[in-house]
């Protein structure tokens, strides 16, 4: 074979051979890069398992050794310690609310004709300046199962009183969650809401005549979620049944029960709506009011037996494209219906005269607030009371007149309001309100009030 025979034969054998070689030199490069990071990820792995143990070494020995005294000094030298120390405190929230009130009738005589007092606050309030109730919240998840919750209302007066004090499981199957503790009850649509996030300065009438305000509870809740895309929530809540229209009774156990469910879903992409149907029942005994008979005197009555009220409520809200920034439109109502039944004692500290009492009263509201621009919004409510025909007994079996009953006499209490308000930021609020009012069913109460809202600290969102 001649020289040029044998260099071309050699050139094709190494074209043929080099591509074979270079694959094998790749593959034996990464497998190399594979093993070094994995060795690398598994220093790293070891390091951190190595950190992990010896923060839960010290925070073990910090739990069980006692803190030492604190010198000036110790605040500007504790840095990270300080800051872990105060990584597990609650959430911390205060409102603070004020007003001003202008009324053309006396707020000592207010009254709402034709239903039992609750004894509680209701009405304008105090006219001219006046502070509102404050309010303190603490909130935090306590584990993976519970959340916690604690509301202190401080009244004007310097009274400080729980209002909301409860536990929530949060890890809770298919839909469930218990609530445990005071809390107030889920029936409706507004009794849940905290007076700050009303859109108006004070409730409907037809909750301050049924429920002497907001009804709380002591006791426990269980609500369920249906897993479904239109939205199902059923509930019930029993507790001691303090609250007015019940009273606590002497014994052990639940009393009273109270049941809800309410469905919702979106229309369109702008506009959503929730309606429910709701049952409180609770159960009285002496529960006492003042009153005056139909000599002008004053005397105690009381009532002893059942209260039972249905409470039908909706809300529909719409913003464009789901966007309420801008503008925002929310209708919302409800109606109450309530049946009471049993004794009712005449001069309870004098006559105690006893027979049979059976009322049916009912009270609607409906209200708009429109968000005409931004931070802007105006709102109208009215309000509608019907007290019924009662039957007394005492009055039936001509032992008393109608009269001696001058709280029960037949009414139909009203009301109109209308508001406006600026909200520089979610976190404040002035409002001015004029109301047309006629609770007293003979004598209108022109109310003219201005309020202020602030918000400050962490705060929850509030619902639907």
């Amino acid at each position: 074979m001649s020289l040029s025979h044998s260099v071309a034969a050699l050139l094709l054998l190494s074209i043929a051979v080099a591509p074979g070689n270079s694959r094998a030199d790749e593959v034996t490069n990464l497998r190399g890069e594979l093993e070094a990071l994995k060795s690398d990820y598994a220093a790293r792995v070891q390091a951190l398992e190595e950190r992990i143990a010896q923060l839960e070494a010290a925070a073990a020995s910090a739990a069980s050794t006692p803190a030492p005294a604190e010198s000036p000094g110790m605040a500007a030298m504790a840095g990270p310690a300080s800051s872990a120390a105060t990584a597990f405190n609650p959430a911390m929230s205060v409102i603070l609310a004020g007003n001003y009130a202008n009324l053309s009738q006396d707020p000592a005589t207010y009254a709402i004709a034709g239903f039992i007092p609750s004894g509680g606050e209701i009405g304008p309030g105090e006219r001219s300046f006046n502070l509102g109730e404050s309010e303190l919240t603490l909130t935090a998840n306590v584990d993976p199962y519970f959340f916690a919750n604690l509301t202190a209302a401080i009244s004007p007066e310097n009274e400080i009183g729980v209002e909301e004090a409860f536990f929530r499981t949060i890890a809770l199957p298919s839909g469930f969650t218990v609530k445990g503790g005071r809390f107030f009850s889920a029936f409706g649509y507004l009794n849940e809401v905290h007076a700050h996030a009303w859109d108006f300065t004070d409730q409907p009438l037809a909750y301050q005549a049924f429920f002497g305000g907001q009804l709380g509870q002591n006791g426990v809740q269980v609500k369920w979620v249906a897993p479904t895309d239109l939205f199902i929530e059923l509930g019930a809540e029993s507790g001691n049944g303090q609250e007015f229209p019940g009273t606590r009774r002497g014994r052990n156990g639940l009393n009273g029960a109270t049941l809800f469910t309410h469905v919702g879903n979106d229309i369109g992409d702008s506009a959503s709506w929730r309606a429910g149907v709701s049952y409180v029942d609770l159960r009285a005994e002496d529960r006492t009011w003042d009153d005056s008979d139909d000599a002008g005197l004053a005397v105690v009555d009381a009532f002893s037996g059942k209260s039972r009220t249905w409470v039908a409520d909706a809300i529909l809200k719409w913003a464009p494209q789901g966007n309420p920034t801008q503008r925002n439109l929310k209708v919302q109502g409800e109606y109450l219906r309530r049946t009471e039944d049993g004794d009712l004692t005449f001069d309870l500290d004098g006559l105690a005269l006893r027979d049979a009492y059976r009322s049916r009263q009912s009270g609607w509201y409906v209200q708009s607030v429109y968000q005409f621009r931004p931070r802007w919004r105006a709102g109208v409510r009215y309000d509608s009371l019907d007290s019924g025909n009662s039957r007394i007994g005492l009055v039936d079996n001509g032992t008393l007149p109608p009269e001696a009953f001058a709280s029960l006499l037949s009414a139909s209490p009203s009301r109109a309001t209308l508001m406006v308000d600026w909200n520089p930021s979610e976190f404040s609020r002035l409002r001015a309100q004029f109301a047309w009012d006629d609770a007293r069913d003979a004598e209108r109460d022109r109310q003219f009030q201005l309020q202020y809202l602030y918000s400050v600290g962490a705060h929850g969102a509030h619902k639907f």
